[in-house]
């Protein structure tokens, strides 16, 4: 069995390791060229390397996921008749912005005027314009919030974050203001070293648009399905959290992923639609994260916040 599972392992690697990278050669074009927006210095392309990442999806209640889904283009991916929640933590731990960590809580989704059928879009995700919805995404630097929110569109806000590894586990937790946010706990998958390179489209609400940005991931990942996934989810009262207790969280994931040392490269191509609705005052009610003003004040400061409270969320 053990040298199945390794044969196994081994197929993978192999079959991974022939895809095309997913990184446009826009990209690889622009490297070493240099660029100034809002004030920020950038060295292009945008990318952060050997930074640690944990991944884990959840079954959620498809129609509460859509009830959070702004206008009328983004429908929750279907999977088994329910919908994803997707937890990413990402440990910047070298980008032209300083280190910093980064707290993903999105729904899985489709973009585009029509539904979809499921699990196609897994196949042809080019085509379902297949993303993430991200409802928060709590960072622990003041640089990082003015580049991501006011340049992307991104819900960004600063936040009490931690990241930590051992040898059996990986979590993360999120504090906003004294109050629990989210602690998100995976066991290690089994170090099946499967080379992964993934495209990810995040559409994001700010200022009454939708806008979409694009990452490119590349590294080695553990990772579980079903049954073997192990993974903890511990949703908190913080603003930004408060209203994903609506979606009925299954408690155990669907699958489970653990990259030592990532590879992330974020697209400087953003797109943007307006978000409508049938009525006026339906459409005043689909802002987002807020106005331009909550971006313009601030600055570059790349000092962490003080970790949160693990005594919250102790076994």
């Amino acid at each position: 069995m053990k040298n199945f599972a390794q044969l196994h392992a081994a197929m993978h690697r192999s079959f991974h390791s022939l895809l095309p990278s997913p990184v446009p050669r826009r990209q690889t074009r622009l490297s070493g060229q240099y660029a100034k927006v809002d004030g920020i210095n950038h060295v292009m392309p945008l990318e952060s390397n050997d930074s640690p990442m944990l991944m884990a999806a959840f079954p959620i209640n498809k129609r509460a996921a859509a009830g959070l889904l702004p206008g009328k283009e983004l429908r929750p991916f279907s999977f088994g008749g329910k919908a994803l929640l997707m937890v990413m933590v990402v440990n910047h731990t070298s980008t032209d912005i300083g280190t910093y960590i980064e707290y993903s809580l999105a729904i899985a989704v489709t973009h585009g005027s029509r539904p979809v059928p499921p699990f196609l879009p897994l196949i042809f995700q080019k085509s379902f314009r297949l993303g993430l919805f991200v409802l928060d995404l709590p960072v622990n630097t003041e640089i990082s919030v003015k580049g991501g929110k006011g340049i992307w569109g991104m819900p960004k806000h600063q936040a009490n974050l931690d990241f930590v590894v051992t040898d059996a586990t990986v979590s993360a937790q999120y504090d906003q203001d004294g109050m629990l946010g989210c602690y998100v706990e995976i066991e290690k998958p089994p170090p099946v070293g499967l080379p992964v390179r993934l495209a990810v489209s995040n559409y994001c609400a700010f200022r009454g648009m939708l806008w979409k940005s694009d990452s490119y991931v590349e590294g080695t990942a553990n990772v579980a399905y079903g049954r073997q996934a192990k993974a903890r989810l511990v949703l908190g009262d913080a603003p930004g959290v408060a209203p994903l207790k609506a979606l009925q969280v299954a408690p155990e994931p669907v699958f489970t992923g653990w990259l030592p040392h990532a590879h992330s490269l974020l697209d400087d191509h953003v797109e943007g639609w307006f978000l409508t609705a049938s009525t006026q005052a339906s459409a005043a009610a689909l802002g987002g994260a807020g106005t331009m003003d909550s971006v313009v004040g601030l600055g570059q400061g790349q000092q962490w916040l003080a970790p949160p409270d693990r005594s919250r969320t102790a076994h």
